[in-house]
């Protein structure tokens, strides 16, 4: 017999509308107005800030440039300095105003690369704490999301204004 997870907050991921196109251009594109309809904690002209709907730990965000391309190469230098300038003070952030014990950056170029969102790079901002992890993630390819996504993301967006 199997065992059963219930996840009553992924309710809204499976009846939600559905996205045509990138979701990234989607959030990309979109007004301010939207902005925490889709989490988006920093918005400027070469990328923007969002939380990951799908976190490996709480405070799991993304830096993601405007720019529709999956070849870093295709980035301008630019853009591609500002993305990481935008990592650095990320870090500050999450470690001093969030309390992270360390993080965890990178990115997943390509389906090969493992990138869920293959079409649009985006770098992964990942907080972590001493003990973490857990049995779960290694026997049973699941994660427990210990506290509320709604004020993880509006405590980093307070945040933001200092930080960033």
């Amino acid at each position: 017999m199997k065992d059963i997870l219930y996840a009553p907050w992924r309710d809204e991921y499976v009846t939600n509308k559905k996205i045509d196109g990138c979701v990234f251009c989607h959030i990309s594109s979109s007004q301010n107005s939207d902005d925490d309809e889709l989490y988006v904690l920093h918005r400027d002209e070469h990328c923007f800030m969002v939380m990951n709907r799908y976190p490996y730990t709480p405070g799991h965000f993304m830096i993601i440039p405007h720019l529709h391309t999956d070849k870093l190469e295709d980035l301008s230098s630019d853009t591609w300095l500002h993305m990481s300038a935008l990592a650095q003070k990320s870090v500050r952030l999450l470690k001093e105003g969030f309390g992270a014990h360390g993080i965890n950056i990178g990115m997943n170029l390509g389906k090969a690369g493992g990138a869920g969102i293959a079409e649009h790079i985006h770098m992964h901002i990942v907080p972590r704490w001493d003990r973490d992890t857990n049995f779960i993630t290694s026997i049973s390819q699941n994660r427990v999301y210990s506290t509320d996504f709604i004020k993880i993301y509006e405590k980093i967006k307070s945040l933001i204004p200092e930080y960033i």
